[in-house]
């Protein structure tokens, strides 16, 4: 697994991309392979996870850091302990981690790294979101399956050939938002055909894909905000918006690398640069 992950992440920071500037706020910079950026709306601050290797080695250099809303740098390392740390969720006062095999479950309040739930099968856990209830969701992008996570009890929520490598995720009310990377994923991260968009009904588990949103990029990060639904491409650097009903469009590019991307939940998005070591903020219209 190791050597099929290394050369996509390594070879995708030597491309060049124009780089977003309209609405740009602010960039973090100083990281290491920042992989998602989290808000934390209880504690006014933005959480990130730094990969700081092979996405898929269990090497022990993980950690997150901890931003101001401003984007400067609170506390480098303000949670140690993981391996290749991916997507975040919070639930009940703690903060989940996507870590390769594990759910790593961090104190809110000290940083303090209390759990690791080992999600049994799991071959690339990615990206994680929690529901209206408190349940947690992430998603293992090489195994075509989301698993639920209830207190410290991983359970198998969905697998279906649908997801086609689910990505991102986000909890929408009743419903999952899934980012799929694609079908035929080859060594270099490439597909044979491209990913898009999906709802996963969260009560009957139906995977459902979104008119007009299929197969446009290799998709990475997703949030819902306002009317929209935001996805980033990691291959191109693209930051898409789509709206019930239209296709996706281009409103932001980025240097290849954009990954998990959150959301203040009202007008702000914090797209994590992963091949750059910085997380930008923009301000949509």
């Amino acid at each position: 697994m190791n050597s099929f992950i290394t050369p996509a992440f390594l070879a995708i920071g030597m491309a060049t991309a124009p780089v977003a500037q309209a609405g740009e706020l602010w960039r973090a910079t100083g990281l290491e392979q920042p992989e998602s950026a989290l808000f934390d709306a209880a504690n006014s601050r933005i959480i990130v996870s730094n990969i700081v290797g092979n996405p898929g080695e269990a090497d022990g250099n993980g950690y997150l850091s901890v931003l101001s809303l401003d984007g400067k740098t609170l506390t480098r390392r303000w949670a140690d302990g993981m391996d290749a740390p991916k997507g975040m969720a919070i639930s009940g006062g703690k903060l989940y981690v996507a870590d390769i095999t594990k759910v790593r479950v961090v104190d809110l309040a000290s940083g303090k790294l209390v759990a690791s739930i080992a999600v049994p099968n799991a071959v690339f856990l990615n990206d994680m979101t929690s529901d209206q209830s408190g349940k947690v969701y992430v998603t293992d992008m090489l195994a075509d399956t989301i698993y639920r996570v209830d207190g410290d009890r991983p359970d198998l929520f969905v697998k279906d050939a649908l997801l086609a490598a689910p990505n991102g995720v986000f909890a929408d009310g009743d419903r999952l938002i899934v980012a799929s990377w694609g079908k035929g994923i080859g060594p270099d991260f490439s597909t044979a055909e491209p990913g898009g968009l999906l709802s996963v009904d969260i009560a009957s588990k139906l995977v459902s894909p979104l008119p007009g949103a299929q197969k446009f990029a290799d998709l990475d990060g997703v949030v819902a905000l306002r009317d929209s639904i935001y996805a980033t491409a990691y291959m191109t650097g693209t930051l898409y918006r789509y709206h019930a009903g239209g296709a996706p469009e281009a409103v932001a590019h980025f240097r290849p690398g954009s990954a998990d991307i959150g959301t203040d939940g009202k007008s702000i998005l914090y797209v994590p640069l992963m091949n750059e070591g910085e997380v930008a903020a923009l301000k949509l219209d």
